[in-house]
Formats: structure tokens, sequence, C-alpha cells
């Protein structure tokens, strides 16, 4: 997660844009952003295709019970803050349809160690679930037991009360011991289970159990036998459900509108294992409801809770980044749905809207890294500037910056913060393609006056290198030329990545003699580092035959 004074959420994996990043557990969702606002100009996200796992754009909105109407669950605010909530905990409240295996409860983990890919497998939902009524006493199983025997002795009554209809209607109006065994539920109701009683102590604590569920499971009883018919196929009509202890074992969100005949073969397989073993199932295929509460969105309560009003917006980031702006896929799932914030960093304001460009402040201290190499008497060209975290602090050191970006909201608001910290005038912002940047600014008189090149597009700057190859063709070779400083970053995932990267520059320069001073900036993800390679232009490089079509 980051947090901006707007906070940006990471899946599965939440703090405020000066950004830092608060640490997770493995078990947690992914991790958001906090980024901190102070604007209210309103953004959309894209909510289109949202990648596995529980998501607030993914469930359904709960309907309000009237036990919910009654009593509302409302955030209590601490003392000296403001009584104004941003939030509505009842508004976080999510619904899935899911499809469930009730089970016998003694082959429940067995089952699921087979069909554990198969399974739910959400963070701090487990694929085993217990509901209401699902726990059978022994001595109920024990009266079952003895009805069971009866029954298997006596064929005829069996075929007397082939109907499951009207033999539960004839123990409804007998209801002996043997309707209990039936009506289990019934019992449980008319005996509800005694519940501990809490205790008041000194200011208003509670003794005894409060732990509160962040999730529920419901099964949603089929009440028609077509309903059921449909639900688990033809060849299991009639089929007697198990009267014992079960649990639920909770498939995959994929297969939650998906008929019997429809599920992977896996599945099916142990309906079918059950039915030779036992003659009949003792295995059922429901449907249930997931109800995510509030306290299932951990991220909200920890950032907003805690931070206010220093945070007043938390986001997820639901996509790995594709498109050409290196933008980021976010939802907005608490407060100001403004993704626009006012970022710090070098005694600098940066103002970025995270749903048009890029920002990153990890490479913060990178960035600084890189402008203590400038000096004052440096002119610096910076390929893809984004909104200026390079550009403009090193606009507060050296002579001159000239600044690119492809994006034109990056470039608008390059030049918003350019003046926001009154360095206007020494900076002179672009947009166009990388390419036709560099060709433009070596083939002008601003050519000789450039000392450094910044490319910090580290999935494609490499590739751009190749525009370099022939820049001073048109100059005199006996001229003395002071040859520019190249910065490029990059990715790479091999097992030795400086190698990697360093082949990498050398194909797109075509250039063997190049002395590159190498560095691992970070570990972006397991085995995958981003890198800064620094060099020198070659000679042969700049005076090269032009192979490029700008």
């Amino acid at each position: 997660m980051v947090a901006i004074k707007l906070l940006h959420l990471k899946p599965n994996s939440l703090l405020p844009f000066t950004i830092f990043s608060i640490k997770r557990s493995s078990s947690f969702l992914p991790k958001p952003s906090i980024l901190s606002l102070f604007c209210s100009t309103q953004t959309q996200t894209n909510t289109q295709t949202f990648s596995y796992g529980p998501s607030l754009h993914k469930g359904k909105i709960a309907p309000e019970t009237p036990f919910q109407t009654q009593n509302p669950i409302t955030h209590q605010p601490e003392v000296g803050e403001d009584n104004n909530s941003l939030f509505d905990e009842q508004k976080f409240t999510r619904v899935f349809h899911l499809a469930a295996l009730r089970v016998p409860a003694n082959d429940c983990f067995a089952l699921e160690n087979r069909l554990r890919g198969h399974l739910l497998n959400w963070p701090r939902v487990k694929n085993i679930a217990r509901v209401p009524g699902d726990e059978i006493e022994e001595e109920m199983m024990t009266l079952f037991d003895k009805r069971k025997d009866g029954e298997e002795n006596n064929e005829e009554e069996n075929e007397e009360f082939e109907s499951l209809v009207l033999y539960r209607e004839k123990l409804a109006k007998e209801f002996n011991y043997r309707g209990f065994v039936n009506f289990k539920n019934l019992a449980k109701i008319s005996r509800p289970g005694k519940r501990k009683k809490k205790e008041k102590k000194g200011d208003g604590e509670m003794k005894g159990n409060e732990r509160k569920e962040c999730c529920l499971v419901e099964v949603l009883e089929e009440e028609e036998e077509d309903e059921m018919k449909g639900l688990l196929g033809e060849e299991f009509k009639g089929g007697r459900k198990w009267k014992g202890s079960t649990r639920l074992l909770l498939l995959d969100e994929r297969y939650g509108d998906k008929r019997f005949e429809e599920l992977p073969q896996a599945i099916k397989a142990v309906f079918v294992e059950e039915t030779i073993e036992n003659r009949s199932s003792t295995i059922e295929l429901v449907r249930c409801k997931l109800t995510l509460f509030y306290d299932y969105w951990q991220m909200n309560e920890v950032v907003l809770d805690k931070n206010k009003p220093k945070i007043q917006t938390v986001v997820n980031k639901i996509d790995v980044i594709q498109n050409d702006y290196r933008t980021m896929q976010l939802e907005v799932l608490a407060g100001n749905h403004s993704l626009v914030t006012t970022v710090v960093e070098n005694g600098l304001r940066f103002r970025v809207d995270l749903a048009k460009v890029y920002w990153n402040s990890r490479l913060a201290t990178e960035r600084l890294r890189l402008l203590c190499g400038f000096n004052r008497n440096d002119v610096i060209c910076d390929v893809f500037s984004g909104v200026g975290p390079i550009a403009v602090s090193a606009a507060k050191i050296v002579k001159r910056v000239y600044a690119n970006d492809l994006n034109p909201f990056a470039v608008e608001y390059l030049e918003r913060n350019s003046v926001l910290n009154k360095l206007e005038k020494k900076i002179k912002v672009f947009n166009m393609d990388g390419r036709r940047f560099i060709n433009a600014m070596f083939s002008s008189e601003k050519a000789h006056s450039i000392t450094h090149v910044v490319m910090n597009l580290p999935n494609d700057a490499a590739e751009f290198l190749d525009a370099f190859r022939g820049v001073y063709r048109n100059q005199p070779r006996d001229k003395e030329f002071n040859f520019p400083m190249i910065h490029v970053y990059g990715f790479s995932k091999a097992r030795d990545p400086e190698f990697d990267f360093d082949e990498r520059i050398r194909i797109a320069l075509q250039e063997v003699a190049v002395n590159v001073d190498m560095r691992r900036v970070r570990l972006v993800a397991p085995g995958k580092y981003m890198l800064c390679a620094s060099f020198i232009l070659p000679k042969s490089v700049a005076f090269a035959e032009c192979t490029l079509n700008v």
C-alpha cells in the first residue's frame, strides 16, 4: 500500500504520498500504498476486470436487514476526534455467492488436501467453514444409528416412506425421539445454547468472548426438489443427506454459478467414489453466501482510523502496470475519491494525480544519490521525466534542465511543479517520444552543453539507447567534444542481473567497448532487480552511421 495524504493500497497485498509503506503479514491482503490528499478533484479509476481474490468492486453490497437498521454499525470516534467520520462501516460489507461441498466432519481434512487447488483459498477466510447446526451430539447420533438399523431390517417400512416430504410430515406430527434425530436444527432452535455472560468492568470494558468475526458463511438451502436436481445432476436425485456432523468446503469463486456437470473432474470424482462405496453419496453440493464485513478489510481500519486527518483516501492497486504511460489501476476503498495529492521530496512539493501519472516514493533515495552527482555547471537532459521528481530537483542544483515525457498529463503536472517550486526559468519542457527528443536535442546547438542524460524508464529505457548512434555524425570528428554521461535504468530477472543488463546496453548501442558502471538500486520482487547503469557516450557510437529513422 502507499499512503497519500491520499492512501494507495497491493491482489492479493495501504499508506500516505509522502509515500511510506506498511509491512504486512503474508496472510493479509496485498499491501496498499498511502498517498495525503489536499484537493478534491474527482478522478475515475478503472474497474474493468479484477484479479483473483476478494475485492470491494467484485462483491455485492449487502442489503440492510431490519436488525442492522435497528442496530447500525458506526465508527466510534476517539476522544478529540472529529465526529464526522469519513466512512460508513456498513458500506464495506460485501456478499459473494459461492459453491461448497457439505461433507462429513471426519472426512473434511482429507478432502481439503485432495481438492486444495479447487478451493477458495482467500486470505483470512478458512476453506473449511462452519454453519449453525452442523455439529450433532453423540446422543443424537446413537438414536439415529438405531433408527437406521431398524430401517435396514424393515424394507417395507422404507418403501412406505419413499416420499421424503410425507415422511417428515409424519415425524413432525409424532415428534418423538425419531423426530429429534431428523430435525436436529429444530431441536437446537428450541434449546438455544448457553452464552457466556459478559460483565462490565470499570470503564465500560466487557469481560468474555467479544471477538468480532470478519466473515460469515451461510448456506442457501434449496427448497424445491427440482432445484436440488438441477444443482446435483440426475445421477444424485433422491440421494440421502448425511445425518451426522458436517463441514463446508468452500470451492473456488469461479464455480459459484456452475452446475454439477460443469465442475472439474477432480470434484466430480469425489461424488462418484462416495456413491460407489456407500451406495448413496454422503457429500452434497450446496450454494453458499459469503459475507465479508468491515473488519475483513483491515487496511481501512488501520490506516483511516489511526491516521485521520492526515490520510484521506485508501486505494488498492488492482493490476500490474502495463500501459505506455506507466499509470496504476487503482480502486478507492475508503475516503475521498480524488487521487490528486501533494508529495514532499527533497524539500520540494510535487502535485500528482495517480490516476493519470506515475509516482513512486520508494525511489526517493536513488533520486537523491543521482542528484549528488550533479554540479552547478551541468546541463541535464531528462528523457522520461514524468511529473519532474528528478528534473525539478536537479533544477535547484544545475545550470539548465531539459525535461521530456510522452504522457501529456505528466507534462502538464511537470509545468505546474516547476512553477510551484519557482524553478520554471531553469526548466524547458517537451512532450514527445523519447527517440525524437534525443535526436532533437543532439541535433541542435544545445548538444555540446549537455553533460548528463537521465533515462529513468526501467521497463524500456535500454531499448532507446540506439537513438544515440550517430547523434554527432554531422559534426567534424577532429573537433573536441565533452560527451555526456548517460544514466539508464532497467529491470532484470536473470541469475546475474548486472551481466544481463550490461549485455542489453551493448547490444542496443552496437558497441562492445563501453565502460559501464553498474549498481543495483533495489529488489522489486523476488528474483527481479532494478539496476542503474552509468557510462560516457562512446565516441564510436556518437559518430556512427545512423541506422534509425526518426
